[in-house]
C-alpha cells in the first residue's frame, strides 16, 4: 500500500510512530544540577610575599559553598563559596593573630569572606581537563569587588569508594591586590607584598 491508498486512520498510526522512534532516538538533555563542596576535600591557600625573602603560605581551615552546573552544556547558573575569616592559619601563632586583627582581615568585624559567581566561560580540553574562566564578586572586608578566576574541572565521575556519588574535581586559582579591599597594612615600606595569590582545590558532590 503506497502513499495514495493509505487511509486516514493509517495516516495517522504512521505519524505517530515516527514521532515515537524520532523522540527515541534524540540523546536527553541533562539538567543543570545542585553541587556542594564535600568539606572533608576543600583547600583554600594563599601565597603572599614576605620583606622580599620569600612567599608565606597559609590556609583557610573552614569553608563552605556550592554551585549549580549542567554538564552538558558547560553551563554555570549560580554559586557561592563561603570562607570564615578567622580560620586562617600560617604555621605561627603570633602572626596568625595579626592576619586576624583590624590591619589584615579584621575577622572580629568581618568574619565572612564571599565569592559569587557570575558567569563561567568554558575553554579547550586538554588532557581530559576542561579549562574556563570564572568570573564573579569577592567580598572582603565589607567591600565587593570583580574577581576573575582560571577554572579546570579535572574530572567528573562517580567516586570509587566511600559515598559513590558523581562527583566535580575542581581546581581554581586566581591574584588579587588586596589594597584594591583597603587592606594596606605593610605595603609602603614594603614587608608584605600587595599581589596575594588564591588558591582553590575541592571535590563537588552532585546532590
Amino acid at each position: 500500500m503506497d502513499a495514495r491508498t493509505r487511509t486516514p486512520h493509517a495516516r495517522r498510526l504512521l505519524g505517530t510512530a515516527l514521532l515515537v522512534l524520532a523522540v527515541g532516538a534524540t540523546p536527553a538533555r541533562a539538567a543543570p544540577q545542585d553541587y556542594r563542596i564535600d568539606p572533608e576535600h576543600f583547600s583554600i591557600a594563599f601565597s603572599v610575599e614576605h620583606l622580599g625573602y620569600a612567599d608565606t603560605i597559609g590556609l583557610f581551615l573552614k569553608g563552605s559553598g556550592g554551585f549549580v552546573y549542567d554538564e552538558a552544556t558547560r553551563s554555570l547558573k549560580s554559586a557561592r563559596v563561603v570562607v570564615v575569616a578567622d580560620s586562617v592559619f600560617t604555621n605561627h601563632d603570633g602572626r596568625d593573630r595579626h592576619v586576624r586583627d583590624s590591619d589584615f582581615l579584621d575577622a572580629g568585624s568581618h568574619p565572612e569572606i564571599v565569592f559569587e559567581a557570575t558567569a563561567f566561560t568554558p575553554g579547550e580540553e586538554r588532557d581530559g581537563r576542561l579549562h574556563g574562566r570564572l568570573d564573579g564578586r569577592l567580598t572582603l572586608l565589607g567591600q565587593t569587588r570583580p574577581v576573575t578566576l582560571a577554572l579546570t574541572l579535572n574530572k567528573a565521575a562517580s567516586y570509587p569508594f566511600g559515598h559513590r556519588r558523581h562527583t566535580l574535581g575542581i581546581s581554581a586559582r586566581t591574584v588579587i591586590k588586596r589594597s584594591e579591599w583597603g587592606m594596606d597594612y605593610g605595603i609602603t615600606p614594603a614587608m608584605v607584598g600587595d599581589a596575594v595569590t588564591l588558591r582553590f582545590e575541592f571535590e563537588a558532590l552532585r546532590q
